[in-house]
């Protein structure tokens, strides 16, 4: 009898056993089994407050993840329900339940990126900023006072932020990414300005960068940079107007039809006219990069008073307005048909860096 009920027991262990193991091999097989992701991939959105419950849910119903319980149990027997972190996280193809709860805890959320150009104004910038549809917008143009309060003590926010390109996640703001902007050209200008040349025309790194934002706009070829800083950077010290085209463009705003006529280089109204204006224009015309802060405040050593596009997007320098007025003949009264301003871009409007020999008459 007694060998009789221990067989039944040895049975019944059995069958326990084999009822575990089977139910351990099931459990290992969900386990690993890849989430149903299409070919292309598939986004998860953890919007911020979300439970493991709430993700594994929504995945289920989307037909991505067949056995959502072994998500929950293994989330809550580790621990990584209480870890995931929110943000839109990209699916690959054959990923595991495992890989997936570890890329929650790991925050490693989709990363989007902005470029805002060299050379551009800030009105422009914030028109690519508000273009990006994973920004969300909260700016109202270059005379929001967030804006401007973030530039004081300067009145104008004109130059003021560093072109770069911007890595970001969705929900960030066009307003913190103008602030790591503001704050990134803080740094890189304080850092020249450290660094700059001696017996420079300027007081101030704002004056600097009001110079860095015209060779900017003048440059063709990155390595003329520092030429035309030294041009400017002579006629500031000896006294002579800059009479540069990009100023006076920007001083005549939504009025430029892209035809720079001479009533316009006559223009004394204009404030940015350096061809009627004295010294610096009162702000920067653009965002300079780092490359022509550095030329702003490093000019070439030289002669040369004046320059002149030859349009392959180089320029000619000369050192007397004999040699300039000859260059100008040369190259822009009878411009080639290919005539282009800068490098590859062919100009359809006169060359910012034309020169009006009877404008340059001292």
């Amino acid at each position: 009898m007694i060998r009789k009920l221990l067989l039944s027991l040895l049975l019944v262990l059995a069958l326990l056993a084999l009822a575990g193991a089977l139910l351990a091999a099931e459990w290992q097989r969900r386990w690993q089994v890849p989430l149903a992701i299409p070919d292309d991939g598939f986004v998860l959105q953890v919007a911020a407050g979300d439970s493991l419950r709430t993700v594994v849910d929504s995945l289920h119903r989307a037909g991505i993840l067949a056995y959502p319980r072994v998500a929950l149990l293994y989330g809550r027997w580790t621990g990584a329900d209480q870890k995931i972190r929110h943000g839109e996280y990209q699916l690959e193809r054959e990923i595991t339940v495992e890989q997936l709860l570890l890329l929650l805890q790991s925050g490693k959320v989709i990363q989007y990126q902005v470029t805002v150009p060299e050379g551009i104004t800030l009105s422009r910038t914030l028109e690519i900023l508000a273009d990006k549809e994973e920004l969300v917008g909260e700016l109202h143009g270059r005379e929001d006072p967030r804006i401007l309060e973030l530039v004081q003590p300067y009145a104008a926010a004109e130059g003021l932020f560093f072109p770069d390109s911007y890595h970001f996640t969705r929900g960030t703001t066009d307003w913190q990414i103008l602030q790591r902007a503001h704050a990134k050209m803080v740094s890189v200008l304080e850092e020249e300005w450290a660094e700059r040349a001696e017996n420079l025309p300027f007081e101030t790194p704002y004056e600097a960068l009001i110079m860095a934002s015209i060779i900017e706009r003048e440059t063709g070829l990155p390595e003329e940079r520092e030429e035309i800083a030294g041009v400017f950077l002579r006629r500031l010290q000896r006294g002579m107007r800059l009479q540069t085209d990009p100023t006076v463009i920007y001083g005549l705003g939504d009025k430029f039809d892209g035809n720079l006529r001479r009533r316009d280089l006559r223009d004394e109204t204009n404030p940015y006219n350096t061809y009627r204006h004295k010294g610096l224009p009162p702000t920067p015309i653009a965002l300079p990069g780092r490359a022509a802060i550095h030329a702003a405040v490093h000019p070439a050593d030289g002669e040369a008073l004046y320059f002149v596009a030859r349009g392959d997007g180089g320029h000619v320098f000369s050192a007397s307005l004999a040699e300039h007025e000859k260059a100008v003949r040369k190259y822009q009264l009878q411009r080639r048909k290919d005539y282009r301003s800068s490098p590859g871009q062919a100009s359809s409007v006169p060359d910012s860096s034309r020169q009006d020999p009877q404008a340059r008459k001292e």
